[in-house]
């Protein structure tokens, strides 16, 4: 690695941080994946077998659900294995490449600040304002849809890795987004 491509003290803190939040969401992920598939095979033995279903596991598995993929969704971008279409960065090199690659993380950031963590958080608020629970379990539903403004969070913080890796990497080096994200796919 060149002086140049180095990363500052900042980006190594990051970095950091990436790693425990990446083992963390990994743990989190699979865990929340297993007890899912354990509720939905419980709740199809309840009742085909024992004739006598369980309203509760078909409630846990639809929000475990729902934080599994808002949170596997931000893990996911973090890793670099989203799905992108990458029609203009290709063709680019340089400054160009890297502004570009800047530009779509920067939109990207938006979207996270905006629509997930502040349209998310004033769900949240909303809901949990209106007392509004779920049927079966009379949990909040405001606590369920925190995972909107959390996946968000967690997206701006990938976002801002990703972004100092592409301002700290040589301009003529050739990476992907992938590679940005935490390194080439396998």
């Amino acid at each position: 690695m060149s002086d140049s491509q180095k990363p500052d003290t900042f980006s190594r803190i990051v970095n950091g941080i990436a790693g425990v939040l990446d083992a963390i969401l990994g743990v989190v992920i699979v865990t929340g994946f297993s007890v899912m598939v354990a509720c939905v095979v419980w709740q199809v033995f309840s009742r085909y077998v024992l004739q006598t279903p369980s309203i509760y596991t078909d409630e846990i598995s639809r929000f475990l659900f729902i934080w599994l993929a808002l949170i596997g969704g931000a893990y996911t971008f973090g890793k670099g294995r989203h799905l992108a279409i990458e029609l203009l960065s290709p063709a680019l090199s340089g400054w160009r490449k890297k502004l570009s690659e800047l530009l779509v993380l920067v939109i990207i950031a938006f979207f996270a600040i905006m629509v997930m963590m502040k349209g998310g958080g004033g769900l949240v608020a909303r809901t949990l304002a209106n007392g509004q629970v779920s049927p079966a379990m009379q949990l909040p539903m405001g606590y369920i849809y925190l995972a909107i403004p959390i996946g968000g969070a967690i997206i701006l913080f990938y976002c801002i890795q990703m972004a100092l890796k592409v301002i700290n990497r040589d301009d003529d080096v050739e990476i992907g987004q992938s590679e940005a994200a935490g390194g080439p796919l396998d």
